[in-house]
């Protein structure tokens, strides 16, 4: 029961990303690279009042492993620079489409892992979610890829690849505590402010409600949720976790829609049965677990 807690731990991060979205359009004009080095700066502050009221020393969590510490920023950092690079190269929607093959791939890569086997379930579930979150992309009109993009679509599969990359070896570091991860997220802030500098002009948050949700982003789908993943991919089911990844863009998709930022469509319910039905499909032999006690 350990790991599908653990597992069910993870999940919250795939409901806190799945935030992260309607978040951001609350955010205003705050360019991606500031807003991620906001952002992240804010997800450190979350882990280090967690050290302080717990009376630990910070630097207790900073030794670590030369390799933990690569895997980490490569992670962190990685997937949010070639993601935004891939957004700068590319229509959002290609780009959209092909970094989001990476729960698909932390499927397929996990069987690399040892002590786990890939069965046909993952890979089906995995692609039953890739299927409606195509859907939930594209809303039903077709998509060609223009060769002029390559660039683009290039970084977008490095941001899947890196992304997918980071959850998987990170079972592999099981013995690093989660708590090292607010030392990744500092890292990640102080790399995101030279590219901003680079790339972007600042824009500060207009108000107390564009305030807020910058506070919320790093609480939430920027903050706590690489904490819950981290603990998820370490010692749950990754393959499930893989899986219920898709439910992103779902949740997403109903938040602008309550929020009167997107429509309820019948393309809609046929990607979440799709995505639903793919992630109950790639969990079932947890819930088989579960039933059973053990």
């Amino acid at each position: 029961m350990s790991s599908s807690r653990a597992t069910l731990i993870g999940s919250t991060a795939v409901l806190m990303w799945g935030t992260l979205a309607l978040l951001t359009t609350w955010t205003g004009a705050v360019p991606p690279f500031q807003l991620t080095a906001m952002s992240f700066t804010i997800a450190f502050l979350l882990m280090a009042a967690k050290w302080l009221i717990r009376g630990e020393r910070p630097a207790a969590h900073l030794r670590q492993p030369v390799a933990a510490w690569i895997l980490g920023v490569f992670g962190l950092f990685g997937y949010h620079f070639f993601y935004f690079m891939a957004l700068r190269e590319a229509p959002p929607v290609e780009a959209g489409l092909i970094a989001y093959l990476w729960p698909l791939l932390i499927v397929l890569f996990s069987a690399l892992l040892p002590g786990e086997r890939l069965r046909w379930f993952h890979v089906v579930g995995a692609l039953m979610g890739l299927a409606g979150t195509v859907l939930l992309v594209t809303r039903g009109g077709a998509i060609a890829f223009d060769p002029a993009h390559l660039v683009g679509h290039l970084a977008a599969l490095v941001c899947a690849v890196t992304w997918a990359t980071y959850s998987v070896l990170s079972r592999r570091f099981g013995t690093v505590p989660t708590d090292a991860v607010g030392w990744f997220c500092g890292a990640t802030a102080l790399l995101a402010l030279p590219c901003h500098l680079i790339f972007e002009t600042t824009r500060w948050p207009e108000g107390a409600g564009q305030w807020l949700a910058v506070l919320a982003l790093g609480l939430g789908p920027v903050g706590a949720a690489f904490f819950t993943w981290d603990h998820g991919v370490k010692h749950g089911d990754i393959q499930v976790l893989g899986a219920l990844s898709y439910g992103a863009p779902l949740i997403s998709t109903a938040l602008l829609i309550a929020f009167g930022k997107g429509e309820a469509t019948a393309l809609v319910g046929a990607a979440c049965l799709l995505i639903v039905g793919g992630a109950l499909l790639a969990g079932k032999s947890m819930l088989a677990r579960s039933k059973r006690g053990g």
